[in-house]
């Protein structure tokens, strides 16, 4: 008579049996030990960038409060004048930007969307990790713990400021060839000012892409029998 030979792990496995390789990432401390510190890292740096930035940029320290940004209804008005720091020409600026939106400056005025909305995300991102993601799978936790740090990073902003401190400005006054203009009006190839956080989070997301495109197409297993 033949039968299906259960495998390894769940004819011998047990409470204190290390996790599978082909298990979840949740039940592996190594795991969870890089997702936090890559979290906690990423989080120490976008803050600190964002204080060191509001203090040195401009000709004084720029100093924001929650109250300040709720009372104006320009918030460019809390910033005072100031030539943007050139880091390389043509290629990165610093300027100071409060931002009441999201990434990029996008859906001002709806802050509160975006906190809820962000403590969503980061609940998914920690689901993904733990069940989507394999305990060696480093790759994809450091990209994970991007995106939580960005997305803490900016509900920090949020929670705090009641808006988004942005500073950097990539590609300054670089236009679109050929007198191209885009859709929504203007014609620089980059116009918008982020931050750190926003930088965490589009690596983490072209990290998980270019994970998921490469993966190879899952193949079916089949039971191995065995004759008594």
């Amino acid at each position: 008579m033949t039968e299906p030979v259960a495998p390894d792990n769940a004819r011998h496995g047990g409470e204190g049996d290390a996790p599978s390789e082909h298990g979840g990432a949740g039940a592996s401390p190594a795991a969870w030990a890089l997702l936090a510190a890559t979290t906690v890292v990423g989080l120490i740096i976008d803050l600190w960038t964002k204080h060191a930035a509001f203090a040195k940029i401009a000709s004084v320290p720029v100093q924001i409060t929650r109250e300040d940004v709720l009372a104006t209804p320009m918030l460019g008005a809390l910033i005072p004048p100031h030539d943007p720091v050139r880091v390389v020409p043509g290629l990165l600026e610093l300027t100071l930007v409060l931002n009441p939106g999201a990434v990029f400056g996008m859906g001002a005025g709806r802050r509160w969307f975006f906190v809820v909305f962000t403590f969503l995300a980061l609940g998914f991102g920690l689901y993904m990790f733990s069940k989507w993601t394999r305990p060696r799978e480093w790759s994809a936790h450091v990209a994970i713990g991007l995106l939580l740090s960005g997305g803490l990073g900016n509900l920090y902003d949020r929670l705090v400021y009641a808006c988004v401190r942005d500073f950097l400005h990539p590609l300054p006054g670089v236009v679109l060839p050929f007198g191209w203009h885009w859709p929504w009006g203007g014609n620089e190839v980059w116009p918008y000012v982020s931050n750190i956080a926003d930088l965490w989070l589009c690596i983490g997301i072209g990290v998980l892409v270019v994970r998921t495109l490469r993966m190879p197409p899952p193949t079916a297993s089949r039971p191995t029998a065995r004759t008594d």
